[in-house]
C-alpha cells in the first residue's frame, strides 16, 4: 500500500527524533514544513549510515547501497515511506538529489574501511558524509542569492564532521574505525590503543595535543561555514546556529579538557541545548 504524504512525513520525523537528537533541537527553530522536509532528509541520510554500521557483511552491504542509488534514481515511483517523503520534498523545494549520491560514496568508504593518510584525503570523506548534507539543507533553508552559499554549507557540515569524530575517536576505535590523519598521528608521535580499562592512552601528553590542534584546525572551518548565516532568513539562521552551536560547544569542551573523550561519549544536556537553541533565535553565534 501506497504511503500517504502525512504518513510518510510523520514516519520520517520520528526516525529524526529518535536517532537525532542535536539535529532535531536545530530544526525545531523552523516552519513546519520545512522541518517536516529536513526529517525527510535525515531519514534518507539516517539509512544509508544504519547500512554503514550494520552487522552485515560487506558484501551485502555493498549491495544494499547499490540498491539505495537504484531508489534514487526512481524516487517518484517508490512506496517506501521515506522515500514518498523524499521525492515530495525534492519537488517543491531545489534540493541536490545528487548529493545523496555522495552520501553513499562516503558510506561505501567506511564500508571498505578507508584508510586516510592526510587530512586532505579525510576532507574528502567529510564532504561525502557531512558536505553533502550541509548543502542538502541549504536546499531546504534557501538563501539570499551568492555562489559561495553552497561552498560555506559543505565547510559547515565538514566542521560538523571533524567534531564528531573527535568526539567519537574511542568510539570508532573500538568499531576497527581511525578518521584521525596518519599524518597527523605520526606527527604528534600518536599510537591510538586502549587500556585495560578500555580508555585511550594519552603517552606522555601527545593525543591531547593532537586533539587540540585538531580542535583549532576544525575552528577555522566552523569560521568559514558560518559566513553562511547572514544568507539565510531568521528562522533557518536560527535552526544552522543551533545546529552547529551544539557541536561548537562539544568543540571547546574537547579543545579545553581533551580526556572528556577518552572513556565516554561526549554530550550536552537537554537544558545546554535550549540555551543554545535561544541564543541562536536571537541571531548569537555560540
Amino acid at each position: 500500500m501506497t504511503a500517504t504524504l502525512a504518513e510518510a512525513y510523520r514516519r520520517c520525523e520520528e526516525i529524526t527524533k529518535s536517532e537525532a537528537r542535536n539535529f532535531y533541537y536545530g530544526i525545531r527553530l523552523l516552519p513546519t514544513d520545512k522541518r517536516a522536509v529536513l526529517c525527510a532528509v535525515y531519514a534518507l541520510a539516517r539509512r544509508m549510515d544504519d547500512i554503514g554500521d550494520g552487522d552485515l557483511p560487506v558484501e551485502r552491504k555493498t549491495a544494499a547501497l547499490t540498491g539505495l542509488r537504484a531508489d534514487l534514481a526512481a524516487l517518484d515511483g517508490s512506496t517506501d515511506p521515506v522515500l514518498v517523503a523524499v521525492a515530495d520534498a525534492a519537488r517543491r523545494y531545489p534540493i541536490p538529489l545528487g548529493a545523496f549520491d555522495e552520501l553513499i560514496d562516503g558510506v561505501e568508504m567506511d564500508v571498505t574501511g578507508r584508510h586516510y593518510e592526510t587530512f586532505d584525503d579525510l576532507v574528502a570523506y567529510c564532504r561525502c558524509v557531512a558536505g553533502a548534507v550541509g548543502r542538502l539543507c541549504l536546499g531546504v533553508f534557501g538563501s539570499a542569492p551568492d555562489p559561495a552559499a553552497p561552498r560555506r554549507a559543505d565547510r559547515l557540515g565538514i566542521a560538523l564532521q571533524q567534531t564528531n569524530i573527535l568526539r567519537d575517536i574511542r568510539e570508532d576505535l573500538l568499531n576497527g574505525r581511525v578518521y584521525l590523519p596518519q599524518a597527523d598521528l605520526d606527527r604528534f608521535g600518536v599510537k591510538l590503543v586502549l587500556d585495560e580499562q578500555g580508555a585511550l592512552v594519552d603517552d606522555g601528553g601527545a593525543l591531547s595535543a593532537l586533539i587540540r590542534f585538531s580542535t583549532r584546525r576544525a575552528r577555522d572551518w566552523y569560521r568559514d561555514g558560518l559566513l553562511l548565516t547572514p544568507l539565510l532568513d531568521w528562522r533557518s539562521r536560527a535552526s544552522c546556529l543551533a545546529m552547529s552551536g551544539i557541536y561548537r560547544q562539544l568543540l571547546n569542551r574537547i579543545e579545553a579538557r581533551p580526556s572528556l573523550v577518552f572513556d565516554q561519549r561526549l554530550s550536552l544536556s537537554g537544558q545546554e541545548k535550549v540555551a543554545i537553541a535561544v541564543r541562536s533565535l536571537a541571531g548569537r553565534i555560540s
